[in-house]
């Protein structure tokens, strides 16, 4: 079984990675992974000062990676970039606190040459974080 590197897959970078590990991976298919918060990522200081919380759209952002990373896994998409097309029935469920470790979870629904689906949940410790449906298109990188 293949050990996958989130940077060999997509071409996000720090500060703005925001999956510190993928667990299993299905190209084309589905994926899972992890988002190690250590509590010293910036936005925690504004985001909000004496209350720090992660922000749902950076969840909504981690999933959408771990999504990219899933589709440019597949040979039928390299040399494409996945990019954001709408975000569907995003839910946020719980807090997420510094030093928490989010747990990730994607499946493509649709996929095509030019676009597609997928559905992300997100959880710490079980208790579920987030939950959207992403959309996306596909262009040239």
């Amino acid at each position: 079984m293949r050990s996958w590197e989130i940077t060999e897959l997509i071409p996000h970078r720090e500060p703005f990675l925001l999956v510190s590990e993928i667990t299993e991976l299905s190209p084309g298919g589905s994926a899972k992974g992890r988002w190690r918060l250590s509590g010293e990522e910036s936005f925690f200081r504004g985001h909000f000062p004496g209350r720090p919380t992660l922000p749902g759209v950076l969840m909504v952002e981690s999933l959408a990676q771990l999504g990219a990373a899933a589709v440019l896994a597949d040979g039928r998409f390299a040399g494409k970039l996945p990019l954001f097309g709408g975000i569907d029935r995003a839910r946020f469920r719980r807090q997420v606190l510094p030093g928490e470790t989010l747990d990730l979870a994607v499946t493509l629904t649709h996929l095509s040459a030019r676009a597609g689906r997928g559905h992300g949940e997100a959880a710490v410790k079980g208790a579920p974080a987030c939950e959207v449906d992403l959309l996306f298109v596909l262009v040239s990188a």
